[in-house]
């Protein structure tokens, strides 16, 4: 009885679940300033859910959908709430699978992938830029991730997972915007089947 959780692995064909809460670090917004200030992408929670097929021993794709119900600081007309929606696509290589940790399997794995990410102010954002007042409105577009992360199985199905990403967003603004340079960790609960 004792043994099960040690018995847990990826085979070819197993897929698991995940619902996932955790913290997303923000960036500056633009790339100029908005009456004298950058506008930022606030640190805040994020949650979601995972699916993940391993087609290998060491290899898997994971699609992911996330919500950040974040904010947009900085800004001289006052904040304004913006919520982050993000879907990816990524490949998961499992450095050693099986590794036996006080009678219960831990998994190390690495992560790849791409997605799309949709912003959506409260408001838009007002403000002056050199001598022109400008409007700046909510805006989607790509991301890329790349991170790492740990499998830890409480039993033969059920595990508790830790992941750290590198998240890139191409803008979320209309006007001005910049790529952000932000940072995701997430504590899922999973299960495999």
């Amino acid at each position: 009885m004792h043994s099960a959780p040690a018995r847990a692995q990826i085979r070819s064909g197993t897929q698991d679940v995940q619902i996932y809460a955790g913290e997303i670090f923000g960036d500056r917004l633009t790339k100029t300033r908005l009456s004298g200030q950058f506008p930022m992408l606030d640190d805040n929670p994020t949650f979601g859910g995972r699916y993940t097929y391993d087609f290998a021993r060491q290899w898997g794709v994971q699609l992911s959908a996330g919500y950040s119900p974040g904010r947009a600081a900085d800004v001289a007309g006052g904040d304004s709430n913006l919520g982050l929606t993000t879907a990816d696509l990524d490949v998961l290589w499992y450095v050693t699978p099986g590794l036996d940790l006080g009678g219960h399997t831990l998994m190390p794995y690495t992560q790849l992938g791409v997605g799309y990410a949709w912003a959506h102010l409260d408001h838009s954002l007002t403000g002056i830029v050199g001598n022109a007042p400008v409007m700046l409105r909510d805006s989607n577009g790509y991301t890329a991730n790349i991170g790492f992360g740990a499998r830890y199985y409480m039993t033969q199905s059920l595990f508790v997972d830790f992941d750290a990403r590198y998240r890139y967003l191409s803008r979320l603004v209309n006007r001005h915007g910049q790529g952000l340079n932000t940072a995701e960790t997430t504590l899922s609960l999973g299960y495999q089947f």
